[in-house]
């Protein structure tokens, strides 16, 4: 009888730390999603050299202060294979028209809500363009001598792309992003 006490105590021991672990586990965290509305461009108009101006036309329809499209709504992305090509000749640089120094295309349709970083945005980017490829960001364009000067509001790139597409774009320096 001895013997069966002890191996019951021990089976109940042994139960009971088995279970101590999960008791004291934090529960599971929910995967992060994006809920603030981001910023979006589209195509502007074409140039020379297989040249594309890509921005947002302004007011309530492209707003880089607080973002204009809902993060429930499905976009795709401005990618950027920034590889410091020289603009083509016959395309006016400046402030609000720089020159992205790259190549421009756009992804797969994404939620917005799955974008809750930079890295979560650039991966879409080079998980179907390659490792060079990242989401297009507002101040993109260079000006000035070398391109050294940082723009914004516009810019152009090389790149093929369709009309009346809305895209996700990126911005640095305001809460108009997904995962603002």
């Amino acid at each position: 009888m001895n013997r069966i006490k002890r191996l019951a105590a021990v089976a109940a021991a042994t139960a009971v730390a088995a279970l101590a672990p999960l008791a004291a586990a934090p529960a599971a965290q929910a995967a992060p999603t994006a809920n603030h509305p981001g910023l979006t461009w589209e195509l502007l108009d074409y140039g020379a050299g297989h040249a594309v101006l890509v921005g947002g036309p302004g007011g309530s329809v492209s707003d880089p202060y607080h973002g204009d499209t809902p993060a429930s709504e499905t976009l795709p992305l401005l990618c950027l294979d920034k590889d410091y090509r020289p603009a083509p000749p016959g395309i006016q640089i400046g402030f609000y028209t720089g020159w992205a120094q790259g190549e421009v295309r756009i992804s797969r349709p994404v939620r917005g809500t799955e974008l809750t970083s930079p890295d979560a945005a650039n991966a879409v980017c080079r998980a179907q363009y390659g490792s060079n490829w990242r989401q297009a960001e507002f101040h993109d364009g260079r000006y000035g001598p070398n391109y050294s000067q940082r723009g914004g509001w516009t810019f152009w790139a090389n790149g093929e792309l369709p009309k009346n597409v809305r895209f996700w774009v990126r911005i640095d320096d305001q809460p108009a992003n997904p995962w603002s």
